[in-house]
Parts: structure tokens; C-alpha cells; sequence
């Protein structure tokens, strides 16, 4: 470590930045806005310290508890080397220090994210430096994701109002694939959000509701199915209420279908980046991976080659490798919950679940792994794992995925 280390406790309006010295001494201290003058500011105070040519700013690591955003971003576009510290562990030293006093300040966070940095550092990591491509790939992602949970919290929530004023419209495409999701479903509810208004509806404009969602293949025996449907007699609301009810289930029904449009778009528009990466045709070239899981791989993963130096690194950074408690004579060994990338390992899973019926290598070392006592989803995790050590190995070395090797990555020889 060099000899000075920064901190900097963020917040909405004003930023509070702290530079100790060897010995732990606050040196300089100063509260900025996070704007181009308040960043310049901010370097300002880290050029003034420099004691020879050899010593720039640069050298100055900064501690802060985010890893994204705009300040972030700034600091490193000027150079900066940006520590991330967990608010969580951020709070244990805080306790660590002074464990009776409750007592919080932002100059006093910042001064102790720099101490942090002066006599742990070997313990954290600077933030890992990925490409503008993959960093975008994982923007978009992540809004997918978000998306996509909003999505279910709309049919969940459709489905609780419509089961009190349009049951019949809950079982309708029940036997279908996407069920409330699918684009025919949403337009005949939008039509006709009750059971009084659906068993108003004529043939035809089932079948043109249907005709505007998309829907091409058997149109007629869909219409005669819907429209007997929702002429079966069911218990209702009184009238005024039901219409009041109505009108919520229309406006949950545009919500879900906004939702719907949102995930498919970011979907879309992060394959379209994906098919760009240099890392494109690695990612594909493995058993399971669309350009969605790819896309999701690659924006968890990044592209920074020193991030991940071995495959149990970046198969314990995913959530598939296991980890030892020892304690006396205690000793455990225990699924990685906590410390782990929870996005990637719930993606892990999907993926390792699909190579199942693509790849019979995968699939011989499922059942393998079934054969010898592991679970559904202890198999899918160890299954997992070595996919993620190929793939480890095939981004080192840049060679596309080979089934030949499976299930162990290739070695290259040495000496």
C-alpha cells in the first residue's frame, strides 16, 4: 500500500472524503457534490499531497461503500484505483472500534473507510475493470431482471383480483403455456375485465381480440371455447361494484402488458450487444447458452482477464463451490449462501438445468452425481461448477468450448 489511502462516504447531495497517512492520521478532509467541479475539487485534494515525482494521485486507493454509479464512475475515468467495502462490513469495523458508541458521522465513516484501506487492504479488492461493451451488457441485464420481477408481481397480483370479479378468466388459458402472460390472454381481459362483461362478449369479438394479439392458428375453436366459457353461470359482485373492480383488473392488465414489453425489449436490446462482445462465439460454443444466459454470463462474470486468477475463484464467486466451518472440534461443510453473487447463481442454476437435455456429457454427470447421493439442486450446483471451470479455462486461453474434454477442462502442457 502506498502511503496514503482515501476514503469517501456518499450520499444523495454531499460526498465527504478522508486521506490518512501510515500511521492512520486524517491528513486532509474535505465535503464535495458529486459534479464535474466537485470532482475536480476531490483530485484536488489528492494531487496536493504527493512527496516526489514518482507519487501522482493515482496512487491513492479509495474506499467507498458502492461499487456503481456516477461518482464511481468519475473517479474512475480520472484514474482513480475505487475500493468497494459492503455497508455490512463497513458497520462490523465501525462496532470493532468503539462497540458501545452508537455514534455515527459521514467525516468519521470516511476516515474509517481509509483505515480500512491502510491496514486491510490485502483484503479487499479494487473494482474490477470491464470493458464499456460488457459493462453495458450488464446494465441492460440487470433492468431485465428487474423487469421480469416486476412482471411477475403484475400476474400475481392480476390474478388475486380477477379470481373476485372474472374467475372464469384465471382457469381460461391455465392449460397453456404463460398462462395470464400470454399476449391473447392480457387483450380478452383488457376487453372484458368481469364476469358480466365477458358473458356479453359476441363471437366475433373474441376472435378479434384474439386476431390483435397475435394469434393465427385455430381461431374458431379458441372463439367457441372462450365464448362458452364465460357464459357459465359463477357467483358475481353487484353491478356497481363489479365495474369498480373492473377497472382496477384494466389497469393492472396495461401494467403486466408494459412489463412484459420491458422485459423483451432489454432482452433483445442486450443480445444485440452480447453478439458484439469478443467473447461472443466462447460463450455460445457451450451447451444451454442463448443469448440471453450469455448475455446475463458474461454482464456477472465481465471481461476483465485478472479478475478471476483460478476456476474455484470464479466458481465460489458464483455460489458453486462450498465452503468449510471449523470451529474446535466442529466441522461443516456448507452451501455458499451468503458470500456470493446471487444473481449468478440463480442464473447458474437455470443454465446447468438446461445443458440436461442439450448435452448428454451433462447429462451422464448429473445422473452420475444423482447415482452417488447428491440432491436435484446439489447435482445442478456441482454440474455447475464445471461448466464454469471450462469456461474458465476457454476465456484464458481463447478456444471455444470442446465436449471431448468433458467434464474436465483441457490441460495445457508446461515446461
Amino acid at each position: 500500500m502506498g502511503a496514503f489511502t482515501a476514503g469517501i462516504d456518499w450520499s444523495e447531495k454531499l460526498n465527504d472524503l478522508a486521506v490518512v497517512d501510515r500511521t492512520g492520521k486524517v491528513l486532509a478532509a474535505h465535503r464535495f457534490e458529486a459534479t464535474p467541479a466537485g470532482i475536480r475539487e476531490a483530485l484536488a485534494v489528492l494531487s496536493a499531497l504527493r512527496t516526489g515525482h514518482s507519487f501522482s494521485r493515482k496512487s491513492v486507493p479509495v474506499a467507498i461503500e458502492v461499487s456503481r454509479g456516477l461518482l464511481v464512475a468519475a473517479l474512475r475515468a480520472h484514474g482513480q484505483t475505487v475500493v468497494p467495502v459492503h455497508p455490512a462490513t463497513m458497520a462490523r469495523y465501525r462496532g470493532r472500534i468503539n462497540p458501545g458508541n452508537l455514534k455515527k458521522s459521514d467525516s468519521g465513516d470516511a476516515a474509517l473507510l481509509a483505515n480500512i484501506l491502510r491496514t486491510d487492504s490485502h483484503l479487499h479488492r479494487p473494482l474490477h475493470r470491464n470493458t464499456d461493451l460488457a459493462a453495458a451488457v450488464g446494465a441492460l441485464t440487470r433492468a431485465q431482471l428487474r423487469a421480469v420481477r416486476t412482471r411477475q408481481h403484475h400476474y400475481l397480483q392480476l390474478r388475486s383480483q380477477l379470481r373476485a370479479v372474472h374467475p372464469a378468466a384465471v382457469t381460461a388459458w391455465a392449460h397453456l403455456d404463460g398462462r395470464l402472460f400470454r399476449p391473447e390472454a392480457r387483450e380478452v381481459i383488457a376487453l372484458a375485465s368481469t364476469s358480466g362483461s365477458a358473458a356479453r362478449l359476441t363471437r366475433r369479438q373474441i376472435r378479434a381480440a384474439l386476431e390483435r394479439a397475435g394469434r393465427t392458428r385455430l381461431l374458431d375453436s379458441e372463439t367457441e371455447r372462450l365464448h362458452a366459457l364465460f357464459r357459465v353461470h359463477v357467483l358475481r359482485n353487484p353491478p356497481m361494484v363489479e365495474d369498480a373492480l373492473g377497472r382496477e383488473v384494466r389497469a393492472t392488465v396495461r401494467l403486466l402488458s408494459e412489463a412484459c414489453a420491458s422485459a423483451e425489449d432489454f432482452a433483445h436490446a442486450a443480445g444485440e450487444l452480447f453478439v458484439q462482445h469478443p467473447q461472443f462465439a466462447i460463450y455460445r460454443s457451450f451447451p444451454g447458452v442463448g443469448l440471453l444466459t450469455g448475455s446475463r454470463l458474461l454482464a456477472e462474470l465481465g471481461d476483465d482477464p485478472d479478475r478471476f486468477a483460478t476456476a474455484k475463484g470464479m466458481a465460489a464467486y458464483a455460489g458453486a463451490r462450498p465452503f468449510t466451518w471449523a470451529s474446535g472440534s466442529s466441522r461443516k461443510v456448507l452451501h455458499r449462501r451468503i458470500a456470493a453473487n446471487k444473481r449468478l447463481a440463480a442464473y447458474g442454476h437455470h443454465w446447468a438445468f438446461s445443458t440436461l437435455t442439450k448435452s448428454p456429457e451433462c447429462r451422464a454427470y448429473y445422473d452420475r452425481r444423482r447415482a452417488a447421493g447428491d440432491r436435484h439442486t446439489a447435482a445442478l450446483r456441482r454440474l455447475f461448477a464445471r461448466l464454469l471451470s471450462s469456461l474458465h479455462h476457454c476465456l484464458r486461453h481463447d478456444e471455444e468450448f470442446d465436449a471431448s474434454v468433458w467434464p474436465r477442462a483441457p490441460v495445457t502442457p508446461t515446461g
